[in-house]
C-alpha cells in the first residue's frame, strides 16, 4: 500500500513537472519582452584623432579635416605646426562612439567603437587621443582614450593582398569613463510604464493581468497595444526597485501576427506558425529559352580563287517544364502543411517567394508579407 501511494506521489510530481515545463516553454519573462520607460541607454558620439599607426593612416594632403584636426590638437599642447608641412602618415581622423547605460555613475568605463573617416588603411595597434563624448543635448558625458583592437588582418605584398575582418573599425574595451550623470529621480516615480518591443493588444492585456495577480489589487491598466502603465502601490513606495524586480519575473505568453517575413536579396523565408490559407490550387512550372552560337566555315574549292567565309549558325532551344504538378491546398493548413505542399512541389527559395506573394494576391493567405 506504501509503496502504491509513492508510485501516485511519484506520477503526481513528474505531471506537475511536465505541466510546468511546457507553460514555461511557451511564456517569456516581461523583462524580455518589455522595457520600463525611463531605464534605457544613451547615445554618445565624438571625433578625434588616432595616433601611433604603422603607415596606414590618412593621407592629410587630401584629407583636409584631418589635417586642420592635427595643427589643432598640437596648438592645445602648445606646439605650432601651421607653418611647416605635415606628412606623416601614422594619423587618422576617426569617429567615436558609445552607449552610456542607464543609471551610469560617475567614473566607470564603458566599451567605444572608433571607425575611420578618411582614407586610413588599419587602425591596429592605433591610440586615440582623449576624445570628448557627447550626447544628443550637446552635453559631454564621458572622455575616451586608450589603444585600439581591430581583431582584422590586413596585409598585402608583391601585388597580392590578403584581408579578413575590417582594419578601418576597432574597440577599446574600457576606453572611456564616464564624467557626467544623467539625472533621473527615481525613488519618486508615482508609476511605472512598460513599453512593449513588439506592440499587441493581447499581450499588453496579458500583462496587466499578470502585473496585477502578483499585486492582488488592480494596479496595471493596458493603455494601447505597446503601453501598460503600473501605479506604485503603497507596500511598494519605498521599494520600487523590488516591484520592478518582481514585475520583470512575470511569465507571460506573448501573442503575435501571423506574418511572412522575405528577403528578396538572400532569398531568406520566414514563416510564423499561426499563418494560415484558404483552399487553393498551385502549379509551378519553367520555361526556360536557350539560344546557342554554333560557328562554321565555309571554305573555297580546291585550286579556287574564292576567300574562306567565318559565320555562326543559331540555334533556339525551348524547354517548358512537362513535370509542372497542380497542387491542393485544403483551408487552414498550418505551417508545416503548407511547407510539405510547396515542398512537393520541388520549388526553389526563389520559385517560394513569388507563390507566397501570388496567394497574398489573391486572398488566400492570412498573414502579412514582409518584404526587406
Amino acid at each position: 500500500m506504501l509503496s502504491l501511494k509513492r508510485n501516485i506521489v511519484t506520477i503526481l510530481v513528474l505531471s506537475l513537472l511536465m505541466s510546468w515545463s511546457s507553460r514555461a516553454f511557451a511564456s517569456s519573462r516581461i523583462k524580455d519582452i518589455a522595457d520600463f520607460e525611463g531605464v534605457r541607454e544613451n547615445q554618445l558620439i565624438g571625433y578625434g584623432l588616432v595616433v601611433g599607426l604603422n603607415g596606414t593612416g590618412d593621407n592629410i594632403k587630401s584629407i583636409n579635416f584631418a589635417r586642420e584636426s592635427i595643427i589643432s590638437m598640437l596648438d592645445n599642447i602648445g606646439v605650432n605646426a601651421r607653418d611647416g608641412q605635415l606628412k606623416s602618415k601614422n594619423i587618422a581622423a576617426v569617429m567615436v562612439t558609445a552607449s552610456l547605460p542607464p543609471f551610469a555613475r560617475q567614473g566607470t568605463r564603458i566599451d567605444v567603437v572608433v571607425s575611420a573617416m578618411g582614407d586610413a588603411k588599419n587602425l591596429q595597434g592605433g591610440t586615440l587621443v582623449a576624445t570628448p563624448l557627447v550626447g544628443a543635448n550637446g552635453e559631454v558625458y564621458a572622455v575616451a582614450q586608450g589603444q585600439i583592437a581591430t581583431s582584422s588582418i590586413s596585409t598585402s605584398a608583391g601585388g597580392a593582398s590578403v584581408s579578413k575582418g575590417v582594419p578601418t573599425s576597432g574597440r577599446i574595451a574600457n576606453g572611456a569613463i564616464i564624467e557626467n550623470e544623467i539625472d533621473f529621480d527615481f525613488d519618486s516615480m508615482e508609476k511605472i510604464t512598460i513599453a512593449l518591443r513588439n506592440p499587441d493588444f493581447t499581450t499588453a492585456r496579458r500583462v496587466s493581468d499578470a502585473v496585477n495577480a502578483m499585486l492582488g489589487e488592480m494596479s496595471a491598466k493596458a493603455i494601447d497595444s505597446a503601453t501598460v502603465e503600473v501605479k506604485v502601490p503603497s507596500q511598494y513606495k519605498e521599494n520600487l526597485v523590488g516591484l520592478m524586480t518582481n514585475i520583470e519575473q512575470l511569465q507571460v505568453q506573448p501573442d503575435q501576427t501571423a506574418r511572412v517575413v522575405i528577403d528578396e536579396s538572400s532569398g531568406i523565408i520566414v514563416i510564423g506558425k499561426d499563418v494560415k490559407i484558404n483552399k487553393l490550387a498551385i502549379a509551378q512550372g519553367n520555361l526556360t529559352i536557350k539560344i546557342t552560337e554554333v560557328p562554321f566555315v565555309s571554305q573555297p574549292l580546291p585550286f579556287n580563287n574564292g576567300e574562306t567565309v567565318f559565320g555562326a549558325t543559331s540555334l533556339i532551344d525551348i524547354n517548358e517544364d512537362t513535370d509542372s504538378r497542380l497542387s491542393v491546398l485544403d483551408t487552414g493548413v498550418n505551417l508545416q502543411e503548407l511547407v510539405d505542399g510547396l515542398n512537393a512541389l520541388g520549388v526553389t527559395p526563389r520559385d517560394l517567394i513569388s507563390i507566397l506573394q501570388a496567394i497574398k494576391a489573391s486572398g488566400a493567405l492570412q498573414a502579412d508579407i514582409e518584404v526587406i
